[in-house]
């Protein structure tokens, strides 16, 4: 069962909100083959390297983010998007305030 209302409209960057030195999370959909989370980080949180078994797309809704995939970084902002393969070491850094619709797709 989903997280929000299906057959609705959605803002999604409403759906979630800031919360002072914190990351903040709410799933929208939890399935086998992968989930959709949207994620709202203060300005300096921060995921720390790590793999998942998913192909990943951020897509960034509001703010600025630097996203490392593979040791590269890349600078996101409001209305960009990157896709992280599945198994390749990536991060991710709120350079300000930002808020992300995260896509896991286990292939």
């Amino acid at each position: 069962m989903p997280a929000v209302p299906t057959s609705a409209v959605l803002n999604l960057a409403s759906m979630v909100d800031y919360s002072m030195d914190a990351i903040v999370s709410r799933q929208v959909i939890k399935a086998e083959g992968g989930n959709i989370t949207l994620f709202a980080f203060d300005k300096d949180q921060e995921l720390s390297e790590h793999t998942a078994p998913f192909h990943a797309l951020v897509q960034v809704l509001d703010g600025e983010a630097e996203v490392c995939v593979a040791g590269q970084p890349f600078t996101l902002r409001t209305g960009e998007s990157i896709l992280m393969p599945a198994n390749v070491p990536h991060a991710l850094r709120a350079v300000k305030a930002f808020k992300m619709l995260l896509t896991m797709i286990k292939i």
